[in-house]
């Protein structure tokens, strides 16, 4: 069964910083598409960054470029969001996704192709 564990979040202050792990088990990472989601009270689920298995940068919404970087470490099935310059409106339930689907740039940053989630991390961003 593939697995996915989210761990990193924090309470912290508008521009601070926190990093993001996702953990995979069960699969390798090489073999997936992965994305980071959040969901802030009172909204919906947005996509927040991905990242295909074979592409060198990843894909984000416009409110965090140049803030946020996903990353990948294939080597500790891991991937991770960093993210800088934290902002009140970051603050929500972080949920790392996996899935197998091609074209991650089309796609990636909708929760429809994703098959698996992790529990999410929660990040709070207050002074």
């Amino acid at each position: 069964q593939l697995q996915l564990v989210e761990s990193g979040g924090d309470l912290a202050q508008p521009g601070g910083s926190l990093t993001l792990s996702c953990a995979l088990s069960g699969f390798t990472l090489d073999a997936y598409t992965m994305g980071w989601f959040r969901q802030a009270p009172g909204k919906e689920r947005e996509g927040v960054s991905c990242m295909g298995p074979t592409d060198d940068s990843g894909y984000y919404i416009d409110s965090v470029k140049g803030r946020f970087t996903i990353d990948r470490d294939d080597a500790k099935n891991t991937v991770y969001l960093r993210m800088t310059d934290l902002k009140p409106e970051d603050t929500g339930v972080y949920y790392c996704a996996a899935g197998t689907f091609l074209r991650a740039q089309l796609m990636c940053l909708q929760q429809f192709p994703y098959t698996s989630w992790g529990q999410g991390t929660q990040v709070t961003v207050s002074s």
